[in-house]
C-alpha cells in the first residue's frame, strides 16, 4: 500500500494536471515509446518552441485528471506510454508539432486528444495539425488588408511623383501657347484681307438725254 507522502505526491500531481487541463484550449496524446534521447530532446525544443507544454505521466495520473474535468473519453487511450502536450494558446500547435514530428518518427504514435473541452479522435487531431497557426493567419490576414492601401499608396505616390518631374508644368502649358499663338497668327491674316477688299462703287446717275 502507497505511503502517506506517496498518495500525498499522486494528488498534487493530479491536481496540477486537472489546473493545466482546464486553462489548455487543446491537447495531444501520444505513446513515445521508442524515440531515443536525441529525438526526444527535438521533440520537445520544437514543443517548447511553439509554447506547447508537454511531459510524460503515468496513465493513472492522467486518469483521475481527465475524469475531474469532464474527458473521460479519453480514458480508453491510456494504455501504454502516454505523454500529453497542452496548448493554452491555441488549438493546432500542440497537434501541429506532434503529427509533424510523428511523419519523420514512425515510432511516435498519436493516441488522441482533445479541443476546447471535447475529445477528438486521432483523425481529428491530424486535421487541426493541418490548419494554419495562428501568427501565420494573421499575416495572411494583414496581408490582404494591406494590399489596397500599398496599391493606393503607389498610385498617390506616382501622382506625386510625376507632378513633381520638371518641365512637367511646362509641358501642360505648351498647348495652351500654340493655340494663343495660332489664335493671332489667324488674327494678323484676316485684317489686311478686309483692308484689301475694294469698296462697293457708288451708284452714278444717269446723264440726261441730250
Amino acid at each position: 500500500m502507497p505511503s502517506a507522502k506517496v498518495l500525498e505526491s499522486k494528488k498534487a500531481m493530479v491536481a496540477q494536471l486537472v489546473d493545466r487541463l482546464k486553462n489548455s484550449q487543446a491537447g495531444v496524446l501520444a505513446d513515445y515509446r521508442g524515440l531515443t534521447v536525441d529525438e526526444d530532446t527535438d521533440l520537445r525544443r520544437k514543443l517548447r518552441e511553439a509554447g506547447v507544454q508537454y511531459t510524460v505521466l503515468k496513465n493513472s495520473i492522467i486518469r483521475f485528471a481527465v475524469k475531474e474535468v469532464g474527458l473521460e473519453g479519453l480514458e480508453d487511450i491510456l494504455e501504454g506510454p502516454t505523454a500529453i502536450a497542452t496548448s493554452d494558446t491555441d488549438a493546432v500547435s500542440a497537434a501541429k508539432v506532434i503529427c509533424d514530428f510523428a511523419k519523420k518518427n514512425e515510432l511516435l504514435e498519436v493516441k488522441g486528444g482533445f479541443v476546447d473541452g471535447n475529445v477528438i479522435s486521432v483523425d481529428e487531431v491530424k486535421k487541426y495539425a493541418s490548419i494554419p497557426s495562428k501568427e501565420v493567419l494573421i499575416s495572411k490576414m494583414m496581408g490582404s488588408l494591406q494590399s489596397p492601401i500599398s496599391a493606393l499608396a503607389r498610385t498617390l505616390q506616382a501622382i506625386v511623383d510625376e507632378e513633381a518631374t520638371p518641365g512637367h508644368a511646362a509641358a501642360e502649358e505648351a498647348p495652351a501657347a500654340e493655340e494663343a499663338t495660332a489664335a493671332e497668327e489667324a488674327s494678323a491674316a484676316e485684317a489686311p484681307a478686309a483692308e484689301a477688299a475694294p469698296a462697293e462703287a457708288a451708284p452714278t446717275e444717269a446723264a440726261p438725254a441730250e
